[in-house]
């Protein structure tokens, strides 16, 4: 394991800020620690099965979502955060994107009023589970997944590094599991509520549970959400829709069924394509108000979400098998403005217009069977789990020819009344489809009482085939093997050392100057670290150092073409970018009724020559968010606050003016937020949420295309809720 070391200023600053919040907050514990009598290592395992967890920021659940094995997130040799429904609550987190900017390791980017990037340890990250099972998203795509509404998920679970082993293809960044809610309860229970916030936005959710018979083996739950208001961008407004059902059934003792069905549209109002841009006609910076928006009062990017699913589970005295089928459809309705040029900065002449209309779909289909338990071995007992997934992606995109493209006048004085283009034919762009099977085993073998090694490996197969923009695609690879290895070893009843090596691959439809198709790229990840348990497991740290390679990448080789294919371009493998960096987290409950969720992250990304890679990245995060639940005489009241840091980030190119190099770079920038909440009764409490507390003017991205895209400013927004 390499470590290495920065000269940036920012680095030392955050550095000692890290290492100072970090031991502020642990003194306290290991002294306290100090003072208890340490279990023996032999008790060290049904010790944790005796855990009583307190905060409501952690959770001791068993997750399958780094290796299948059922671990709960101190035994997994891996860095997992979980981001529990008390933190949504809290943060007023209402989708995936709101989760991504808060989790622990993550960072999101936004490309216009509708797409957004994540991206972890330098890559950005396309692997996607629901209740495990593995999807594969667009996050920069076209059918709002990234605006996934949180009212349908109990908490989200974010492992970082190489994830092969259970979701296939991808880039070693990080998976993001979405833990649905169940109907698990027995008696008659739910909750509503109602909110209000800056640019007229209203919202209304309720989340029902009930038993469906007498003896409550059947149950059902039913959620649903509206909300409706404007933006901080000009013309701009918001319109959402979510429902959901589930049904969860004791057929027996032993067998549980659930089904379910969601479905969420967003039908927005002058949505944007591309951001604002960049340079002025003389080739000077712009500098736009930030609700200055390039969208037309036609353009919307509607989408529709519908997910279905089936769980079979079946417990066999220490064994459970559990068949999952889950089909996934999502789809846009687009009429879309791109705006670029170099506007005049008096006349606000220069701008030119391309407009969109386009319709997308992709039905994702998804058969997962798992097969989990324990078995003996030299008098000790070990825990395997081996499965199957097989998943196919129906992929179709059209767009309609245009006419009638009408002139940009004065880009200063945009008001969004330009005129709609004149529709004609519908042409097919995409229609494709994508398969991946994958047969995975691991095992856990408790080498000791103290020592834990898990080893595993997954045979994956992934083709794609179908017209893309008028090519035909048909490129794969078969057989690739995936390997697992971790090793856990437990110092005490509160300390864990682990290390671990994981794997993944990405296809790449590249040929080489033979003719042959290129290897996959490859994501190896090592990572070494430190997991930590205080006060009767209601504080977890983590400390993590790791090493990512993307090996094998395909570059231009020279002027070398493929043979029998004109004007091609030949290419060869060669070595990727290699992150390294480290993560610190602490999570959990202070003292009693003060949680804490705090995390840093640094890291370097450089390609084969030493160069700086994937630079639109922050290469630094601190996340800190606290609330205080008070007593005595202010019982019932909660205050809250956080802030959100992140390094610079920039993308080099060239001013399309001067023809000179450039760099456009977003500075470091924090973000301010608070919470307070106050509890009338047992069932109703009300809430205030107020984010960019500080009014920070800040780029979301930038360099996407050249262009800009502004955060949001400050926001407030009020609530109430009532539980029965």
């Amino acid at each position: 394991m390499y470590i290495f070391s920065s000269n940036k200023p920012t680095f030392f600053k955050l550095h000692r800020l890290a290492a100072a919040i970090s031991g502020c907050i642990l003194s306290p514990f290991v002294q306290a620690q100090d003072q208890e009598e340490l279990q023996p290592q032999s008790e060290a395992l049904p010790y944790m099965e005796e855990l009583v967890v307190i905060s409501s920021y952690i959770t001791n659940d068993r997750v399958d979502t780094a290796t299948g094995l059922g671990l709960t997130l101190y035994e997994t040799p891996q860095s997992v955060s979980v981001v529990t429904d008390q933190r949504i609550i809290d943060q007023n987190l209402e989708s995936l994107t709101d989760v991504v900017n808060n989790a622990a390791g993550v960072s999101a980017r936004a490309q216009d009023s509708t797409r957004y990037t994540y991206s972890s340890r330098g890559f950005d990250i396309n692997n996607y589970q629901v209740d495990g099972i593995p999807i594969y998203w667009q996050p920069g795509g076209n059918a709002g997944e990234t605006q996934s509404d949180m009212s349908l998920y109990e908490r989200v679970e974010v492992v970082r590094g190489a994830t092969g082993l259970l979701t296939g293809a991808g880039n070693p960044s990080a998976s993001i599991n979405l833990v649905r809610k169940h109907a698990d309860s027995k008696i008659f229970t739910g909750q509503v509520h109602g909110s209000v916030g800056s640019w007229n936005t209203y919202s209304a959710t309720a989340d029902i549970s009930t038993p469906l018979n007498a003896s409550g083996s059947v149950r059902g739950r039913l959620v649903g959400r509206i909300l409706e208001g404007d933006a901080f961008r000009d013309l701009a407004e918001e319109s959402k829709t979510v429902f959901y059902g589930a049904i969860d059934a004791d057929i027996s003792d032993t067998t549980l069924l659930r089904i379910g069905a969601s479905r969420q549209e967003n039908s927005p109002t002058a949505s944007t394509w591309g951001g604002l841009p960049t340079w002025y006609a003389d080739g000077s910076r712009t500098d736009w108000d930030r609700n200055k928006t390039v969208a037309a009062d036609w353009t919307s990017w509607s989408s529709t979400v519908e997910n279905y699913y089936l769980d079979l589970i079946q417990d066999i005295g220490d064994w459970s098998a559990k068949l999952s089928v889950y089909n996934n459809i999502n789809s846009s309705d687009q009429k879309l403005l791109y705006l670029s040029g170099t506007p005049d900065e008096e006349t606000g002449l220069g701008m030119s217009a391309s407009p969109r209309n386009a319709a997308t779909e992709s039905d994702q289909l998804s058969v997962s069977l798992q097969l989990s338990g324990s078995y003996s071995l030299f008098g000790r007992d070990h825990d395997l789990t081996v499965g199957a997934v097989d998943h196919k992606d129906k992929g179709f995109s059209t767009s309609r020819e245009r006419s009638n493209v009408a002139f940009v006048g004065d880009f200063n004085a945009w008001d969004g009344g330009y005129p709609e283009a004149t529709w004609g034919e519908n042409n097919v762009d995409i229609d494709q489809t994508t398969e991946q099977l994958g047969l995975y085993a691991a095992t856990r073998l408790s080498v000791t009482d103290a020592l834990k090694v898990i080893l595993g490996g997954r045979l994956a197969d992934w083709q794609q085939r179908g017209i893309y923009y008028g090519n035909m695609q048909d490129f794969g690879d078969d057989n690739v093997f995936i390997p697992y290895a971790g090793v856990m070893y437990e110092v005490n009843h509160q300390h864990a050392l682990y290390a671990s090596y994981t794997e993944i691959f990405q296809p790449q439809n590249l040929q080489d100057r033979a003719g042959n198709f290129l290897d996959p790229i490859t994501g190896k990840s090592k990572e070494i670290g430190l997991k930590s348990r205080f006060f009767n497991d209601a504080l977890h740290t983590s400390i993590a150092l790791f090493d990512i390679l993307q090996d094998d990448l395909g570059q231009a080789d020279g002027n070398h073409g493929v043979p029998g294919i004109a004007n091609s371009q030949a290419y060869y493998a060669a070595e990727g970018a290699n992150s390294r960096g480290y993560e610190l987290e602490v999570v959990g409950e202070l003292t009693t009724g003060w949680d804490v969720s705090f995390s840093y992250t640094n890291f370097d990304v450089e390609d084969a020559n030493g160069e700086a890679v994937n630079t639109d990245h922050p290469d630094e995060l601190l996340k800190l968010f606290t609330t205080y639940q008070f007593s005595g005489q202010l019982d019932g009241f909660t205050i809250a606050g956080g802030v959100n840091w992140q390094g610079d980030n920039y993308t080099d190119t060239t001013n399309p003016v001067t023809g000179e190099a450039e760099r456009l770079q977003q500075d470091a920038y924090s973000l301010v937020s608070l919470m307070a909440r106050y509890q009338f009764s047992d069932q109703l409490s009300a809430q205030v949420n107020l984010d960019n507390l500080l009014d920070e003017t800040y780029y979301s991205q930038i360099g996407f295309y050249n262009q800009l895209e502004f955060g949001e400013p400050r926001n407030i927004t009020a609530s109430l809720n009532y539980q029965f």
